[in-house]
């Protein structure tokens, strides 16, 4: 059986960083995952740059991951993510023949709601296309809102990128749509669990040599560490955990407990996370 590979999630827009808009994707994208037992390993948000972009999208083809780029495939003056896709895989951009002949039924779909006769030769029409205009070799990706598709591109370092509209309505089940053409292969390959428990009046630094020791006794799982000062029913508190292969997690949070117990730490709420 192939690896699970990692998968990640790259965020194009101004606006985002500007705080015009509040990014919704990430939450949604760390959602779909975990229905399907996979976690997102990475995000990154990048403005409308082309040099930055073109950049991370070449970390992304160089990478052997999974990516979902979101944002920037529209045919304005401020989208630049096509044409950085096309720049990162060293290749032409072209009309994709499949892309064009949706987006021209999406024009006959307009038209025809609008009662106005379909006139493919407009100029608006025309320009339209290019929203079909894919690096090279990119296969498209089915867009169930209004039919304009997003593409998928494979780079040469094993990396694919998946690219998909910034807006939620179309690019969510977009997202879907791909995990569950392309990656159901990888679904609840790594049953993860996380398990954890608030300790009250102890701080990090003295808790830092149990966190290694059990994290260095336990190969495959992670230990972390959350501090809160004004949790409204815990108030000044840690939550202490472990997480990882759920096969793993046991014996390492049986160390942990042993450990705070003879640390003789207040334990509150223990707290367990299955995906």
């Amino acid at each position: 059986m192939t690896p699970v590979p990692s998968f990640g999630l790259i965020i194009v827009g101004d606006e985002i960083l500007s705080g015009k808009r509040a990014d919704k994707h990430m939450p949604k994208v760390i959602e779909l995952l975990a229905a399907r037992g996979l976690p997102l390993a990475y995000a990154d948000y990048v403005g409308d740059d082309p040099e930055r972009i073109t950049a991370t999208l070449r970390r992304a083809f160089s990478s052997t991951d999974i990516v979902f780029s979101c944002g920037g495939i529209g045919a304005t003056p401020d989208d630049h993510t096509r044409q950085c896709a096309a720049r990162a895989l060293d290749t032409e951009l072209a009309l994709h023949p499949e892309a064009a002949e949706l987006i021209r039924e999406r024009m006959r779909d307009v038209a025809r709601e609008q009662g106005t006769p379909y006139e493919p030769d407009r100029s608006d029409n025309v320009h339209r296309l290019n929203m079909g205009v894919f690096p090279q070799g990119a296969r498209i990706i089915p867009n169930p809102y209004n039919k304009i598709p997003g593409f998928s591109c494979d780079g040469v370092g094993g990396g694919t990128v998946h690219f998909v509209p910034g807006f939620p309505v179309m690019a969510w089940p977009m997202i879907e749509g791909v995990l569950d053409a392309h990656c159901r292969q990888w679904f609840n390959r790594q049953p993860q669990t996380e398990r954890s428990v608030v300790v009250y009046g102890a701080m990090e630094a003295a808790l830092t040599p149990l966190m290694e020791r059990v994290e260095a006794g336990h190969a495959g799982v992670k230990v972390f560490s959350l501090p809160s000062v004004d949790h409204p029913v815990h108030g000044r508190h840690i939550e202490l955990g472990v997480k990882g292969s759920s096969a793993l997690v046991p014996g390492a949070w049986d160390a942990l407990i042993q450990g705070l117990h003879e640390f003789g730490a207040s334990l509150g709420p223990e707290l367990v996370r299955n995906t």
